[in-house]
């Protein structure tokens, strides 16, 4: 009888874990992954694009600050090879002056399934812009689409410093 019951405690371990594993590989989910790094005067996204419905592509988002653009490709996957780089001039599609200082933060977020949306941000205008890549024109290449440029903040001009006592223009001047 002993080795009976063992057998027993054992088929309902087995059976149990199967029951376990059948409810977690029932509940599979796809994994995104959006990478970012940024390397001096350059930063880099990833994200996904929807080129064809039926195949997953690989987007690959570039900050060139030293050039003011924001450039994007895909991955062919069937044969490993970066489409073509499609450009955005930021000097221009922001408002910035030559040589201006400027700050960007980017990173991808997921808009649907298959297709990521970039979120490029201007700390020191305060402006925010949303883009895809998609299929160029005949289905050639590749294109960045601009979805909004917004601002998150205004921009505040620096306050002029008054004289203050003694005519010294660094303290500034009270005022009861």
């Amino acid at each position: 009888m002993h080795a009976s019951g063992s057998y027993g405690v054992l088929a309902i371990g087995l059976a149990l874990g199967i029951a376990a594993a059948a409810l977690f590989q029932g509940q599979q989910r796809p994994v995104f992954a959006a990478g970012n790094d940024r390397y001096q005067d350059y930063i880099m996204s990833t994200g996904a694009v929807s080129i064809n419905p039926r195949v997953q592509t690989d987007g690959v988002w570039l900050l060139d600050y030293k050039a003011g653009k924001l450039l994007g490709t895909v991955i062919d996957r069937n044969q490993g090879k970066i489409v073509g780089w499609a450009e955005v001039d930021l000097t221009t599609e922001f408002g910035l002056k030559a040589q201006q200082d400027v700050h960007f933060l980017m990173t991808t977020g997921y808009v649907t399934q298959g297709q990521s949306a970039l979120y490029l941000a201007e700390t020191s205008t305060g402006q925010f812009g949303v883009y895809t890549m998609g299929p160029g024109a005949n289905g050639n290449g590749v294109v960045i689409r601009r979805h909004d440029l917004t601002k998150f903040r205004e921009q505040v001009a620096p306050q002029p410093l008054l004289p203050g006592p003694g005519g010294n223009p660094s303290l500034p001047v009270l005022k009861p």
